[in-house]
């Protein structure tokens, strides 16, 4: 392990290094956001850097998108690039049939978008993500501000018949009075702590008016990346059922393992 790595970010570093191995010269990417995505993109520097490897990344937040211009990736807008190759992002919490929740850095519109424009979603992350039933962590919920209480009473009523074990919603705050997405929506958290029934739920909140998006990724994710503090990586694929393990070296690169301003 390198002295200058936690044994949580070793293991999102090795996921993310992992991960942009499946990266290919031509290919247009969505860059992630959060700090294991950030890891993911500093690693794609890193290669892009020493092999000359030539992409277009397509960033999910303007944090995403400050860092791969500091470190030299070219970058465009979703219009721009229009159909992508591949996403690489990370999720707060996946189970076993590849469902996600995403959104704790409040970026989850722009991340679904961005994921469903694109021929595959690989997800890195860390052991400590994956879950029996996906709820633990907080269910992020995207909604405008007009009327943004009228749209938390309409998901507490709805929540009423959903399977989960409990029900609290909560306007996320910052330091500076609620939270903010990069379009300009608040978010609302869903405390459930077990869902019982992902897809029907995302269906039911998008039904809510005053509800833009919500932070259940269903269908959208083909393959796991899952790091450990020792440097092993596991690689899960969707689609054939496969799971795949290696070693990652942790490399003492400045770049990589500079402060990533989280």
């Amino acid at each position: 392990m390198h002295k200058d790595l936690s044994p949580v970010d070793t293991a999102k570093y090795v996921a993310a290094k992992r991960a942009v191995d499946f990266v290919q010269s031509g290919m247009k990417l969505g860059l992630g956001t959060g700090s294991t995505a950030a890891w993911m993109v500093r690693c794609l520097a890193a290669r892009v850097q020493a092999e000359g490897l030539k992409v277009i990344g397509v960033p999910t937040s303007t944090r995403t998108a400050e860092l791969a211009r500091e470190l030299g990736l070219t970058i465009k807008t979703l219009e721009e690039a229009k159909w992508l190759d591949l996403t690489i992002d990370g999720a707060d919490e996946f189970d076993q049939d590849f469902n996600l929740i995403k959104g704790g850095g409040a970026a989850l519109l722009q991340e679904k978008i961005v994921a469903a424009a694109s021929d595959q979603m690989i997800v890195i992350t860390d052991a400590a993500k994956e879950v029996a039933n996906l709820g633990a962590f907080p269910l992020p919920v995207e909604v405008i501000r007009f009327g943004w209480t009228t749209t938390q009473v309409l998901i507490e009523e709805m929540l009423i018949v959903q399977d989960a074990f409990a029900r609290d919603v909560t306007l996320r705050m910052g330091k500076d009075g609620p939270v903010l997405t990069d379009e300009g929506n608040y978010i609302l958290d869903l405390h459930l702590k077990r869902i019982g029934h992902p897809r029907h739920l995302a269906m039911a909140l998008n039904q809510i008016p005053g509800v833009v998006e919500n932070g259940l990724f269903i269908n959208l994710c083909d393959r796991v990346i899952i790091g450990h503090t020792d440097g092993r990586v596991m690689v899960r694929d969707n689609h054939d059922g496969s799971v795949k393990a290696s070693k990652v070296a942790v490399s003492p690169l400045d770049n990589i393992f500079a402060d990533l301003g989280e």
